[in-house]
């Protein structure tokens, strides 16, 4: 006679069906939010350029006393091969549009300001990101491509 001591022991089919439930609830759960997370990440690649772009700009005006629409003026440019967002800056654009996205109007270049643009597509939904900064540092984002 075998014991209750030796006898197999494991999970019933319905104890497992409820955890693989239980987990499909939390992923339900979890996966809307973190998409949206990695998206709002992904807008840092704009911010971090126009920034780049304005500082360029900026010790252009110092050395010239005005701004300029040229990117090799300003030393500025992007690299690596996931570029997610496309620049304007008055006759000057840099990058490919994404597509869906349609150029700006919102970029300017005179001699006493500018304002820079950048336009994307962070979450492959028809709407398109767009940033724009100025000679004043103004960091705008136009239209929010990530949901709130």
């Amino acid at each position: 006679m075998i014991s209750a001591s030796h006898r197999q022991r494991g999970f019933s089919l319905t104890e497992l069906m409820i955890v693989v439930a239980i987990i499909g609830v939390l992923a339900a759960i979890a996966i809307p939010n973190f998409m949206k997370y990695q998206a709002r990440a992904k807008q840092s690649e704009a911010k971090s350029n126009l920034v780049a772009l304005h500082t360029g700009e900026i010790a252009y005006f110092a050395e010239n006393n005005n701004y300029i629409d040229d990117f090799n003026a300003i030393g500025f440019g992007v690299t690596g091969s996931s570029q997610r967002y496309y620049y304007e800056l008055g006759n000057s654009s840099l990058g490919t549009l994404p597509p869906g996205c349609t150029a700006s109007t919102l970029d300017a270049v005179s001699g006493s300001g500018f304002t820079a643009v950048a336009i994307g597509n962070v979450d492959g939904d028809p709407t398109c990101d767009v940033w724009t900064i100025d000679e004043n540092k103004t960091l705008v984002n136009v239209v929010n491509d990530v949901s709130s």
